[in-house]
């Protein structure tokens, strides 16, 4: 027992006079917690909290043109533009702002949009009327030209911004055609049967739509922004950078002697390894709560969203435990095998780093190709991320994670065990 606390005494003495390494452990993952969040914040937010100004061209002055200025005002996405310096926007102005990137959509009613949807509700309707007996008294222009109402897109807009305005559109319009068509029915039948027209009524949906929560009732209701996914994430990659300081450590220590030393005093090496364990790991913890800390109160004063962490604690503790044990056993690993310190801290160093793009830490590991979500879910950041996304996101429980848990600890053993192999090698 004495020989484990005094090692955990000697590498607390050694962490506090080196103030770089300090730095490294606890300053510079709060810095890029703070920045990858503000920097993904745009990407990460959902588009109700966007707003997209929309250049209009009403060539119509009609109903379809009103049912979709008012779809758009509602759905408090777009800010419509159809007036610029005072005069009405043209369609070659409009196109030409578009085109140079200061605006991103542009949207033009044709001249006698609705009056087409009119003659083809009504032809319809005419239609209807000779089949049941009734005269067809709805007038149908000749024209048989279609007019399409024209959409211009920024040319640097993605693919599915422009799907999204496209199906909005189309549901205006289908909105537009279907309201005039029941419309015209109505009073087609009124006349017919003018004693009910006062309670006559035709409701055409009769099947609705209703989001409803995967988890239990208590489940809050978390989006998954840019907060959501760097805090927890920046926080794994911050505590597997704890391999440099250990790697580091170990390697001076048998260039110095020191280590030769300590194997000399009473005692079993393994105490040793468990103090360093021990002491490395708690650091480790405290980079955690740290860096969740800075998502419930710094981000909000950046005008970012607050970190959500769920209904249970316990479940994220014993999951920071893990991640913890896991980075220390890799970098006693890296220092165990690597004989000089330049070599072990740049091992570790881009290890890390290549680790932590395919482990789903720099974007979300869903918009990668299936081959690197496939190479993702076997690096241990992953496990650990997404056993916190199982209790953030999912509001999940020791159920839910103690597979990432028991993934992390089993490999733990294993970089233990081959850590122990090598030093045995070395000292015979």
């Amino acid at each position: 027992m004495l020989r484990l606390l005094a090692t955990i005494r000697k590498e607390w003495l050694l962490l506090i006079r080196d103030r770089g390494g300090l730095a490294l452990l606890f300053l510079m993952p709060l810095v890029l917690i703070t920045v990858m969040a503000l920097i993904e914040d745009a990407p990460f937010r959902d588009y109700q909290e966007l707003k997209f100004d929309v250049l209009t061209v009403d060539n119509d002055h009609g109903r379809l043109a009103r049912y979709i200025k008012e779809g758009l005002e509602h759905s408090g996405q777009f800010n419509l533009v159809d007036t610029l310096a005072g005069q009405a926007v043209t369609e070659a102005a409009a196109k030409k702002l578009v085109n140079e990137g200061d605006y991103k959509i542009c949207i033009v009613i044709p001249r006698g949009a609705t009056a087409a949807i009119v003659s083809n509700a009504n032809r319809i309707v005419n239609d209807l009327s000779k089949r049941m007996g009734l005269p067809a008294v709805a007038p149908v222009k000749s024209r048989n030209d279609s007019l399409d109402v024209t959409i211009y897109f920024d040319p640097a807009a993605k693919k599915a911004f422009k799907s999204s305005i496209h199906q909005a559109l189309d549901n205006f319009l289908t909105q537009v055609e279907t309201d005039l068509l029941l419309e015209r029915i109505k009073q087609q039948l009124r006349s017919r049967e003018a004693e009910a027209a006062d309670t006559f009524a035709i409701q055409l949906k009769a099947v609705g739509l209703r989001e409803q929560a995967t988890g239990p009732t208590k489940q809050i209701d978390i989006i998954y922004n840019s907060v959501q996914h760097n805090v927890p994430a920046w926080s794994i990659f911050a505590m597997f950078f704890i391999v440099i300081p250990i790697a580091g450590n170990m390697i001076r220590e048998r260039e110095d002697g020191s280590l030769l030393r300590i194997k000399l005093i009473p005692g079993s090496y393994l105490a040793m390894l468990t103090g360093k364990m021990l002491f490395f790991m708690s650091i480790c913890v405290v980079q955690f709560y740290l860096m969740i800390l800075v998502g419930i109160y710094l981000l909000p004063l950046l005008h970012l969203p607050r970190l959500s962490l769920g209904h249970t604690y316990l479940p994220a503790f014993v999951v920071a435990l893990c991640i913890g044990l896991a980075a220390t056993a890799y970098g006693i690993l890296v220092g165990t095998v690597f004989k000089t310190p330049n070599q072990a801290l740049s091992f570790g160093a881009i290890s890390i780093v290549i680790l932590s793009a395919i482990g789903g830490i720099w974007v979300p590991l869903e918009v990668m190709p299936p081959t690197m979500q496939f190479i993702g879910h076997l690096t241990p950041l992953n496990w650990g991320l997404e056993a916190i996304n199982d209790i953030y996101l999912r509001n999940g429980g020791l159920q839910q994670v103690w597979a990432n848990a028991a993934k992390l600890m089993a490999l733990c053993g294993v970089m233990l065990f081959i850590a122990a192999r090598v030093e045995k090698k070395r000292m015979g």
